[in-house]
């Protein structure tokens, strides 16, 4: 397992479209998840440790900023066929045991990654309403093990101002996570 972190946030750039299969049998774009004053974009997946250290607050988040007008949306892209428990059906059992409040979706073919710079799980994406990039960092202080209760929320945070503002905070602490697992070409 390789961990790596983000790249700084680059402010304004674009949101690169999609269509992709959801665990709920629809297939989404990207303009079918944004909300009115923004959309979150989360690189997820079944089997990372640090996505299992923090699904239970990712859910929390998602429920708070939708009352705000942030759309959300969570995307794997990791090989299944070198990670059984990423698979499809196992997306679709996850999403279902969890009450998975976001649509949840496949890139089979990694291009969607490849397009969003994803590097890691989890690794997220904050857009205003103009679907231009304002946060790209972490969710807070979790790495593998949840962070204490009471820590500052980074994300929720972040994705409050943009949906006040339309603005990111300048200062963002990057994401850390599992490399996004590449198919061999």
């Amino acid at each position: 397992m390789v961990s790596l972190q983000t790249p700084l946030c680059d402010f304004g750039h674009p949101a690169p479209d999609f269509n992709l299969p959801g665990v709920d049998g629809r297939h989404w774009t990207r303009d079918a998840c944004a909300g009115d004053k923004g959309l979150l974009v989360m690189f997820i997946c079944n089997h990372c440790p640090y996505v299992k250290a923090v699904i239970q607050r990712i859910i929390r988040d998602v429920r708070e900023l939708r009352p705000l007008g942030i759309g959300c949306v969570a995307i794997m892209s990791n090989d299944p066929a070198e990670y059984p428990e990423d698979s499809f059906e196992r997306m679709q059992a996850l999403a279902k045991e969890l009450d998975f409040p976001f649509p949840y979706l496949l890139d089979e073919t990694q291009a969607v990654a490849k397009a969003y710079g994803a590097v890691c799980t989890p690794d997220f994406f904050g857009y205003n309403a103009d679907l231009g990039l304002q946060y790209r960092g972490r969710l807070d202080e979790s790495r593998k093990e949840t962070a204490p209760e009471g820590v500052r929320r980074d994300l929720f945070e972040a994705m409050k101002q943009v949906a006040s503002t339309g603005q990111g905070p300048r200062e963002q602490i990057p994401s850390m996570g599992c490399s996004i697992k590449w198919r061999e070409v």
